[in-house]
């Protein structure tokens, strides 16, 4: 499609499904398809593939008067060697370092840009407001940082040059990146920026003016390992890695997570995400619907790749469409309804999102019930009465009269349940409400009493 053809088709299905944001792949000009944009060699030209600057502008503002923000991965961590890219672009190392211990990503066989440089800083910094100024874009996602501030990144002993300090630090790196977000908040658009960071360093999304990034999010790798590790895991054997669902919060306010299932786990033969499920067909679709509501659910604000919502079960291909043929099949599109209602409940539901990045927005209820694979939680927002509670079963078994701690009385509307029959469960819930009794459990003073469903998550609003 053109960018014209995606902004009366696409804009309109992804306002419908109730999602805030699309975040689009690079689209800066690169030579190799295969590379996804990832290899860009011209950081000031939205790529001719898909029509006009014009085009792509009509495609932006398309996206706004939806109601929609638009996110575009931006590439300052590497560049191709294309002879006419910007590699020895007047015959010497002009934008990246001459020595290839510093120069030359052995991953991707690119190069680096030489960030100490600063005419490379203010080439790269100007390729960044070009796109808020010029195009309107609502933020930019950096792909790669980790490779950008590790001097040793994938490399082996000898094969890379310390830091003035003798350290493994990238310190002109950190310098660009913080001066690259200075710019894009200092920009007044009210714009952000997200990183790919995949590492443990910290404070990637705090301000630059206490020591931090000044990244507004950073993309929580470590939570979406963890999840597809279990959700991959055959429930007989769940119990034995129950920390996978609940290590991530003890870190989840170290940073403004956003929780990412994203284009790098579909494709390279790690298959589509329904894949990753276990079990048979029935099971593998329910485990997803579970999975998606306890993503839904968790701190940190959600990123799904194209395809995920209607469980597309072929691994991403970018050389083809996705295969919406598949919304005929019932399965298929009872995670697409079950996704279109998670957004909105979601975003009119203040519990669930307001203080995504406060821990007072979050806290456990039961966390400890390995043994038959059931968590439950609490979300709050900033009013006292801004309460949602989660609970999730990921075995086959159904639960009867399961009691669980609530923290307030009164009655709880069941607002979602993964195993409806509308989104293709079997339909085990509780009748659309539960209603708590003076029964002290789980360190509260009320409790109800609820029907879990097989492989199964619920969310329940208090009254």
């Amino acid at each position: 499609m053109t960018y014209r053809e995606l902004a009366a088709q696409l804009v309109p299905y992804v306002q419908d499904m109730g999602f805030t944001h699309i975040e689009i792949l690079p689209v800066a000009e690169y030579p190799f398809d295969g590379s996804w944009g990832y290899q860009p060699i011209s950081l000031f030209a939205p790529t001719s593939r898909y029509g006009a600057p014009d085009d792509f502008r009509a495609f932006v503002e398309a996206c706004h008067v939806a109601g929609l923000g638009l996110l575009l991965d931006w590439v300052p961590g590497h560049f191709p060697n294309d002879p006419h890219g910007l590699g020895r672009f007047d015959g010497t190392a002009l934008y990246e370092h001459a020595d290839p211990r510093q120069g030359i990503h052995p991953d991707w066989n690119t190069l680096i840009y030489n960030y100490g440089r600063r005419e490379v800083a203010n080439f790269l910094l100007s390729s960044a407001l070009y796109w808020l100024r010029e195009f309107h874009i609502d933020g930019i996602r950096v792909d790669a940082v980790a490779s950008m501030l590790y001097l040793d990144y994938s490399r082996r002993e000898g094969e890379w040059i310390p830091n003035a300090f003798g350290g493994r630090e990238n310190l002109d790196a950190i310098s660009f990146l913080r001066r690259l977000n200075e710019l894009v908040f200092g920009e007044g658009s009210g714009a952000t920026s997200v990183a790919e960071e995949s590492t443990a360093w910290p404070m990637v999304s705090r301000p630059v003016y206490v020591g931090g990034l000044g990244f507004g999010f950073k993309w929580n790798m470590g939570w979406m390992h963890d999840t597809l590790h279990y959700m991959s895991t055959d429930p007989i054997y769940r119990k034995y890695h129950h920390n996978n669902l609940t290590f991530g919060l003890l870190y989840a306010y170290h940073e403004n997570f956003i929780l990412p299932l994203s284009h790098d786990e579909m494709v390279h033969g790690k298959g589509s995400l329904i894949n990753k499920m276990t079990g048979d067909r029935w099971q593998r679709f329910a485990n997803l619907r579970a999975c998606l509501a306890y993503m839904w659910t968790q701190p940190g604000k959600k990123l799904l790749f194209m395809g995920a919502e209607f469980a597309q079960e072929r691994e991403w291909n970018h050389d083809i469409g996705l295969d919406w043929q598949l919304l005929a099949d019932p399965a298929h599109e009872g995670v697409r309804r079950l996704v279109s209602d998670l957004n909105f409940l979601y975003r009119n539901t203040p519990a669930l999102h307001r203080l995504d990045c406060d821990p007072d927005g979050f806290r456990w209820t039961d966390v400890a019930n390995a043994a038959e694979s059931i968590i439950s939680y609490v979300r709050r927002g900033r009013d006292p009465h801004e309460v949602a509670w989660v609970v999730c079963n990921f075995t086959p078994v159904p639960r009867e009269d399961y009691r669980i701690g609530v923290p307030r009385p009164g009655r709880y509307r069941e607002r979602i349940n993964t195993d409806a029959t509308e989104y293709g469960g079997s339909g085990v819930g509780n009748a659309g409400e539960v209603h708590a009794e003076p029964h002290p459990m789980h360190g509260h003073h009320q409790s109800v009493r609820v029907r879990l469903p097989p492989l199964g998550a619920l969310i329940f609003t208090a009254d």
